[in-house]
């Protein structure tokens, strides 16, 4: 199990968590708020079991987890599913990283990386000696061409700007495919204009486009926001990541 994988499971644990919290009642005897049992055991394995496959042994989050679910009163799957979100939260932006994905990562692991510290690249990049010219990231271009060079770190075949099949009476240019990974890399700079609505369904465009291209089996969607335009970037993320049948969809918009 590496990265995304890691961040799916979390989400499938969180949504079962918030089912199972709509079946708390009072118990009809000391007026405790419980959950339904045997539910509440596998939804509290399941999680236990997916932590101690991702996270090192003295993880604070598999200790706390351990800690404070550990019965079927409602006020612990609600614990469960707030510790639950925020491993996803912090792992969405790179500050946690599944231990068996940190050895061996997959291609998907390697972008999610580079995306999580593209914005400390862009930023190392003004701090040239003597002031040397340097790339200021003003547009989306700027983005394509930083971006291009770091990916080579990791991939040797990128193509750049292939059109994609038309959809909705319209073409478009992919930014970037990995022909060997199967995997097109949708690039995009926030602007002052865009809208968090604005912006996600350009994304849901964008997925259905790809879903037809031949050379895309996972579409990343990486939006460079350093304003911070974007109003609720991790409900965007959630909203749209693997929202498709059969082309798994990973949105990433940076920095935090």
């Amino acid at each position: 199990m590496v990265y995304m994988d890691f961040i799916n499971r979390l989400n499938e644990l969180i949504n079962e968590g918030n089912s199972l919290k709509a079946t708390a009642e009072d118990d009809g005897y000391m007026g405790f708020i419980v959950v339904d049992s045997s539910w509440f055991k596998a939804w509290q394995a399941k999680s236990q079991q997916c932590l101690k496959e991702l996270l090192e042994e003295d993880s604070y989050y598999l200790k706390s987890f351990n800690d404070h679910v550990s019965d079927v009163y409602e006020s612990h799957v609600v614990n469960g599913i707030k510790l639950l979100e925020s491993i996803r939260d912090e792992a969405q932006v790179g500050r946690i990283l599944a231990k068996k994905a940190s050895k061996v990562l997959e291609p998907i692991d390697n972008l999610g990386n580079i995306f999580n510290k593209f914005h400390r690249v862009a930023k190392q990049l003004r701090s040239r000696h003597s002031e040397r010219p340097t790339l200021d990231i003003t547009d989306e271009y700027d983005v394509q061409d930083l971006l291009h060079s770091i990916m080579h770190l990791h991939f040797d075949d990128i193509r750049a700007e292939e059109w994609t099949p038309s959809y909705a009476g319209g073409g478009s240019r992919v930014d970037f495919i990995l022909k060997n990974e199967k995997i097109v890399v949708e690039v995009k700079r926030s602007r002052k204009s865009m809208k968090a609505k604005d912006l996600g369904e350009q994304l849901i465009i964008d997925i259905q486009r790809y879903k037809v291209h031949p050379d895309c089996k996972t579409l990343l969607c990486f939006v460079y926001d350093p304003e911070g335009y974007i109003a609720n970037p991790r409900g965007i993320e959630n909203d749209l990541n693997n929202k498709t049948d059969n082309m798994p969809v990973h949105v990433f918009i940076r920095p935090e």
